[in-house]
């Protein structure tokens, strides 16, 4: 028996990080501001790792556009697999080279480059999507911010989002 609309658990789901910062938050000013000792500075903590998920929780949320495109997404010990109804593969994560993001394709795809294999093709609204977000923030030098500014971006065309620093010549390197 449920008691939460379907499309409401699915409004509380995409905004759970966000809910639970704050939660957090109104506890622990509650407790920061009302209380002596121990129960304060755990207050103060609670407002710390509050501001935290919140920050994280927004990118998340940015991140998130719903998981109506076709195919299924899967991270599992290093690998990205997507199964879809057409083209499928698997990338490992720590052999990933490059990752653009192409908005010619509809809906707009994450191509993810391997060497030796072909580019693995996946829309940004597969099923289990999320679950990107995490590898592809560990990825060194990404930047996430401009991650999410590009995937909110519309037009024709294809940018690179990360790439491996020993792929870049010399002469293009920053530092």
């Amino acid at each position: 028996m449920n008691f939460i609309r379907p499309e409401a658990r699915v409004a509380i789901w995409r905004w759970r990080e966000l809910i639970v910062a704050a939660l957090m938050l109104l506890v622990g000013l509650k407790w920061a501001f009302t209380s002596y000792g121990v129960t304060e500075v755990t207050g103060w903590a609670l407002i710390m790792v509050g501001l935290i998920i919140a920050v994280v929780g927004a990118q998340r949320l940015r991140f998130r556009l719903g998981a109506d495109g076709p195919g299924v997404v899967r991270v599992d010990e290093g690998q990205i697999a997507y199964f879809g109804p057409l083209t499928g593969g698997a990338v490992a994560t720590s052999e990933l080279q490059r990752l653009r993001l192409d908005h010619t394709a509809k809906p707009p795809h994450w191509v993810l480059e391997q060497e030796g294999q072909a580019p693995l093709e996946i829309p940004v609204n597969a099923a289990g999507h999320e679950a990107l977000f995490d590898v592809f923030a560990a990825l060194p030098g990404l930047r996430t911010e401009r991650m999410l500014s590009e995937l909110r971006r519309n037009g024709p065309h294809q940018v690179v989002i990360w790439e491996r620093a020993s792929l870049r010549p010399a002469h293009q390197r920053l530092h």
